[in-house]
Order: C-alpha cells, then sequence, then structure tokens
C-alpha cells in the first residue's frame, strides 16, 4: 500500500511537470515556425490541458483499466467546474467578454449531450471512439477556422501575456521530446499504483478514476484558473477549463473507446454522469446570464460550485465504499 500510493504521487508530480514542458515546447515550436496564435491558443488550452487525461487513460486502457480511464473523463470535468472554477471564482468574481469563450459554452454543451446519447446503450466502442476523435477534429477546426477570421480576439492576447513562448527553438524542441517521452512513463507508474489502491480498499478502477486520477490531473488547471483570475485574466481562467472539457470528452473518452470497449453501470450514466452534466448546463446558465447582464460572475457562484463539488466527493467516497 505505501509503494501504491508512492507510485501515485511521484507518477502525479512526473505527469504534470512532463504536460507543462510538453505544452510549452509544443506551442513555442508551433510559434518559431509561424504558426497562427489562435492555433499556439488551442494547443495550450484544448490539448495541452487534456495531455494528463489524455496519456493517462490511454495507459489504463491498454492495461484493461478502461473503468479509470472513463472515471478520468467525467470526474476531471466535474473537478474543472465545480472546483477549479469555484475556487478561481471565490477568489476573485469573473466577467466574460471574449467570443471564443462564448461560442466554446454551447459546443461544451452539445459535446456533453453528445457524449450521452453514445453511452446511454452502457457501452462505449469502437465506433463511439471513431465518432468522437472525428468530433475533437471537427472542433478544433472549427475554432481555429473562427479564430483566424477575427482580426482581434482577447483570449489570444491573454495566451500570449500568460505563456512565456519567447525561447529559442532547440530549448523548446527539447521540452517537446522530454514531454513526450517522459508523459507516458509517468502516467503509466500513477495508474499502476492507483489500480493497487483500488485492489487495497477493494473499489472499482472506475471510482478511483472519479476522484483520485481526476483530482490528480486537473491540478494544472486548478494553477492555471487561479493564476488566471489573480492577474484578471478572467477569458483565460474560464476558456481553460471549457475547453479542456470539451477536449476530456471527445479525445480522452474517444481514444478510450478505439483501445478498448467497455461496458458501463447505469449507475455510472445515472449518477456520475448526469452530475456532470447538470454543472455543465448550471455553467452555461450562469454564463448567459451574468454576460446579459453585463455582470461578473459573482462569488455566490463559486460557493455554490465549491458546495456541490464536496458534495459530490462526499457521496462517492460513502457510495463507493472508499
Amino acid at each position: 500500500m505505501f509503494y501504491s500510493s508512492l507510485y501515485l504521487v511521484f507518477g502525479l508530480g512526473l505527469l504534470i511537470y512532463a504536460a507543462d514542458k510538453f505544452v510549452l515546447g509544443a506551442a513555442s515550436t508551433a510559434k518559431h515556425m509561424g504558426v497562427s496564435t489562435m492555433l499556439v491558443g488551442l494547443i495550450i488550452v484544448g490539448f495541452g490541458t487534456s495531455a494528463p487525461e489524455m496519456v493517462v487513460s490511454a495507459i489504463a486502457s491498454f492495461q484493461g483499466q478502461s473503468g479509470l480511464a472513463l472515471g478520468n473523463a467525467v470526474g476531471s470535468n466535474i473537478t474543472n467546474i465545480a472546483l477549479v472554477l469555484g475556487v478561481g471564482l471565490i477568489i476573485v468574481p469573473m466577467s466574460i467578454k471574449s467570443q471564443t469563450v462564448k461560442r466554446e459554452m454551447p459546443i461544451l454543451l452539445l459535446v456533453t449531450v453528445l457524449v450521452l446519447f453514445l453511452l446511454i446503450d452502457l457501452t462505449l466502442s469502437f465506433a463511439d471512439g471513431v465518432i468522437l476523435i472525428v468530433g475533437m477534429f471537427v472542433v478544433t477546426g472549427f475554432l481555429l477556422y473562427i479564430g483566424l477570421k477575427t482580426d482581434h480576439d482577447e483570449f489570444s492576447d491573454e495566451l500570449e501575456a500568460e505563456f512565456d513562448l519567447d525561447i529559442s527553438l532547440k530549448r523548446a524542441v527539447i521540452y517537446l521530446i522530454m514531454g513526450t517521452i517522459m508523459l507516458p512513463i509517468a502516467s503509466k507508474v500513477m495508474v499502476n499504483g492507483a489500480t493497487d489502491i483500488a485492489l487495497h480498499f477493494g473499489v472499482s478502477d472506475m471510482v478511483i478514476g472519479l476522484t483520485i486520477v481526476a483530482l490528480g490531473t486537473s491540478l494544472p488547471e486548478l494553477a492555471a484558473t487561479i493564476a488566471s483570475a489573480m492577474k484578471k485574466e478572467h477569458d483565460l481562467a474560464i476558456g481553460n477549463i471549457v475547453g479542456s472539457n470539451m477536449f476530456n470528452l471527445l479525445g480522452v473518452i474517444g481514444i478510450s473507446g478505439l483501445i478498448s470497449e467497455y461496458k458501463l453501470s447505469m449507475h455510472f450514466i445515472k449518477y456520475d454522469y448526469f452530475y456532470m452534466l447538470i454543472l455543465t448546463v448550471f455553467l452555461f446558465l450562469a454564463s448567459v446570464y451574468f454576460v446579459l447582464k453585463d455582470r461578473f460572475i459573482s462569488r455566490i457562484i463559486g460557493v455554490v460550485l465549491l458546495v456541490m463539488y464536496v458534495s459530490y466527493m462526499v457521496w462517492v467516497s460513502f457510495s463507493g465504499g472508499i
């Protein structure tokens, strides 16, 4: 048990470090190659923030732990909205001004409903994986197309200000290679540790994915959101969460489906996935309300989200037998 916990903590730390270097290297390399700021932004907010979840889920699926992979994706989305955004809003009320974020929120809601429709038969199949991966490329292409048509976008400006991409091409390539090598190693160590802990406590890999692994892989989003909120870069803070959640549903679950078919329980759909859907709808409606009122999203919303996160974790702990 001690070594399993050590593997989990060490793997998590290495995973966060590797993901940070990978994203910085990828974004800086893209900038050196003359790629648009919008595409660099998508690398960071889209694939970048979901890189830990993607690699962890891929490794877990290859090892026959698809429940952990699926739980990681859904649990990370719950954590991103309820904990990460909740903490960010408690620190400082946020406004939503970027047109990109306004477009992404309805897309996130549609993607959440799409995944529910695909999983309602209680099977994550290869065909589902293909649909989700294709959907990921379609959404990325659409956002890139809209971004390239826009002469000025605050979201892209904030990305440039938040991330120091002015490193040499040589260092950027080194970071990219380093992250590429370290990500799967860290993920394998973390998955092995999480699996052993699940076996020790007699709970399912799904529960571990929904709780411990989900919280761990959401730490980069938490750090980025708090930093952005403190710097009053509100669109970056919220956009980070929305973009990550979209890619978790499309990319993380999609990759899991491509690697290994998985049979779900109705309990997961009725409670865990439905809870994520409720949070997504709540975020969407709250955002629309505060945009129409031209007001900051208040700390009260942050408190409500944080209470929802704590309530969910307590419920999973008791129902899952952790």
